[in-house]
C-alpha cells in the first residue's frame, strides 16, 4: 500500500530583497502569484498530497482575499509560521501524526520544480529516509584564506533546493531538537542526529526567488 504523502510548503517570508511592500509569495508571476504556481506544482504532480502551508498568522486573512480574487480551489491546510524557517517547518511536522507517511518540506518562493524531481524525491526517500535534489555548480569556486584565497574543487560541491523529502518518523524526531544557528535547512536538522543525506538530481530551472534578478529570470521563464 502507498505511504501517506505531505508536503509543508513554508512561505514566511517578507521579501526585502526583492523589493516592493508585498511579500515575494504573493507576488503575481504571469497570471497567478508565486506561491499558487507552487502549490500547483505539487498538486498537478500528486493530487493525492496532503498540503500544508506555512504562513505567518497575520497573512492567512489575506491569502484567503487571494483565493476569492484568483479563484484558486487547491485544499490546503494553513499552518501559522514561525519565528524562523526552523520554527515554521516545526510548526508544519506538529500537524502529522501519520509516522509511516513520507514528507517533503518545499520553499513556497521555488515555483518551477518539475513534476519529475518531485515524483523522484518521494519515490527515493521511501527507501533512503532523507532525500535532498541537488544541481552542479557551473562557475569556479575559491576559498578565501586570510587576506588570500585558494581554488576549490568545484565538482566536491553541490547546490541545494527543495523539496527535500523525509520519512515521517525522522523529520518529526530531528524536529524535536532545539534550535541552532547551523540548521540552514530540513537536511542540516536531520543530519544533526546522525543521519546520512541522499542526493538526487534537481532541475536547473528550480530556483529560489530571492533577488530582483531572479524576478527578471522568472518572468522569462513563465
Amino acid at each position: 500500500m502507498d505511504k501517506k504523502k505531505y508536503v509543508i510548503i513554508v512561505a514566511g517570508g517578507k521579501g526585502l530583497r526583492m523589493g516592493g511592500e508585498v511579500p515575494k509569495q504573493f507576488q503575481c508571476l504571469g497570471d497567478l502569484p508565486v506561491l499558487m504556481h507552487t502549490i500547483n506544482r505539487f498538486y498537478h504532480t500528486i493530487s493525492s498530497l496532503t498540503i500544508l502551508l506555512v504562513l505567518p498568522s497575520e497573512q492567512h486573512l489575506y491569502w484567503d482575499t487571494l483565493c476569492k480574487e484568483y479563484s484558486f480551489q487547491v485544499p490546503v491546510t494553513l499552518v501559522a509560521g514561525g519565528e524562523t524557517r526552523f520554527h515554521s517547518v516545526q510548526n508544519g511536522v506538529s500537524c502529522i501524526t501519520d509516522i509511516e507517511a513520507l514528507v517533503a518540506v518545499h520553499d513556497g518562493v521555488r515555483p518551477f520544480v518539475s513534476s519529475a524531481v518531485i515524483e523522484h524525491c518521494f519515490e527515493m526517500a521511501n527507501a533512503k529516509r532523507a532525500v535532498v535534489p541537488v544541481v552542479d555548480l557551473v562557475d569556479s569556486i575559491r576559498e578565501r584564506i586570510g587576506s588570500g584565497s585558494k581554488t576549490v574543487n568545484r565538482n566536491q560541491y553541490k547546490l541545494v533546493q527543495t523539496p527535500q523529502v523525509f520519512q515521517a518518523d525522522l523529520l518529526i524526531k530531528a524536529y524535536q531538537q532545539s534550535y541552532n544557528d547551523s540548521f540552514t535547512d530540513d537536511a542540516s536538522v536531520v543530519e544533526a542526529m546522525g543521519e546520512e543525506i541522499y542526493l538526487v538530481q534537481g532541475n536547473r530551472e528550480n530556483i529560489k526567488l530571492t533577488t530582483p534578478f531572479d524576478w527578471v529570470v522568472a518572468k522569462a521563464m513563465v
